[in-house]
């Protein structure tokens, strides 16, 4: 979304605020913490044509009212301090966070913008109540929201009339590669036996690797490839030799590992939180050209006509067996195709459009307000 902004417009990404307090005795959050003060040394940094990154030092406790007026001050004090630097002057202050409304309004922006990614208050490792109080007075403050799906759109709109549906989209260019013959398969997973089914993203407590487990075990010829930073207990697919952990990988490099599967996989666990979830991933797998197989995930039933879904251990199994038997070179041409029109600066130019359109109805209003 930033960097197809930027293309555009000046961005500043500022990681900032976190949604939960770090936790001394975890070298993951330690590492982060060591990342976050090196930054800072660095000032911002310009990663691709406007886009700009900038890591201020800020206390890492969201549930303390009073970090969270020290913060206000540091932010205020970072913020102009940058804005001279890059040279802003009217700015829209965007948050993919749910818990900034007290940071809302006060660090000169012109509007402000809320893109909601998911339904944080059903993250296991937030306060849910917290989450939703936040996100509540979060939602009054700003100006527009953005959802990534209609049920999330839906849940946000009586909080905040300004709602608007914004799927994701997809880098199509990147993961249509995988269809390039001059495209190189990493040696880790093309070293695996085929077929390879693979599956990358987050290993979180929402990925069902009991289902994984049960596919690796009634198809032991098979390769299930996994890629991603793991997060959670991962015992379910512990000694399975089928089962290969590959770790986390670049983003631009997974059209190359894409190219290395034979289906790709969204083995979600279906629960109250998936009917807010729109998985990026179906639509990279797709845009690669390869045969998806999923959970019953409310928004990839939308794709039904371009992926398999399935409900239990037998029908995931059987219906990557179709997968592998009715995929051709013409079929993944096919699917990569069929996403071209879901790229990123067709969404950008649409939420650009509305978010344009809501500054301009704003200084007409402040216009009139001061005659």
């Amino acid at each position: 979304m930033l960097r197809e902004l930027a293309r555009t417009r000046r961005v500043l990404w500022l990681n900032s605020i976190g949604t939960r307090t770090p936790k001394l005795s975890s070298d993951r959050d330690l590492g982060k913490i060591r990342r976050k003060l090196g930054e800072v040394t660095r000032g911002p940094i310009n990663v691709e044509n406007d886009l700009w990154v900038f890591s201020p030092v800020v206390l890492p406790l969201p549930h303390s009212a009073a970090a969270r007026r020290v913060n206000q001050a540091i932010l205020r004090a970072t913020i102009a301090g940058l804005r001279w630097r890059l040279g802003l002057e009217d700015f829209h202050l965007w948050t993919f966070l749910p818990n900034v409304a007290d940071y809302v309004g006060l660090l000169g922006e012109s509007l402000a913008v809320y893109y909601c990614v998911d339904e944080w208050s059903m993250f296991a490792h937030l306060d849910r109540d917290e989450t939703v109080r936040a996100e509540s007075a979060l939602l009054a403050k700003v100006d527009c929201v953005f959802a990534i799906n209609s049920e999330l759109a839906e849940a946000k709109r009586p909080l905040n009339a300004a709602t608007y549906l914004a799927p994701h989209g997809v880098d199509h260019a990147l993961f249509a590669g995988a269809l390039d013959d001059a495209t190189v398969v990493p040696a880790d997973i093309a070293a695996l036996p085929r077929p390879v089914i693979g599956f990358y993203g987050t290993l979180r407590d929402w990925v069902d690797l009991d289902l994984v487990a049960h596919v690796a075990r009634a198809r032991p010829s098979w390769s299930i490839a996994l890629i991603g930073q793991q997060l959670d207990d991962v015992g379910a697919i512990a000694g399975l030799a089928n089962v290969h952990l590959l770790g986390r990988k670049p983003h631009d490099l997974l059209p190359a590992y894409c190219k290395g599967m034979d289906v790709g996989i969204i083995p979600y666990r279906i629960d109250e939180r998936m009917k807010f979830v729109n998985p990026i991933k179906l639509r990279e797998y797709l845009s690669a050209g390869l045969p998806v197989v999923s959970t019953a995930v409310p928004e990839v039933r939308r794709y039904a006509h371009c992926c398999a879904i399935a409900e239990t251990g037998d029908e995931y199994v059987a219906a990557i067996e179709r997968a592998l038997a009715e995929d051709s070179a013409a079929k993944r041409r096919e699917r990569s195709t069929s996403m071209a029109a879901e790229t990123w600066p067709n969404r950008v130019a649409s939420i650009a459009h509305i978010v344009d359109g809501a500054a301009k109805t704003k200084r007409g209003a402040r216009s009139e307000k001061r005659r």
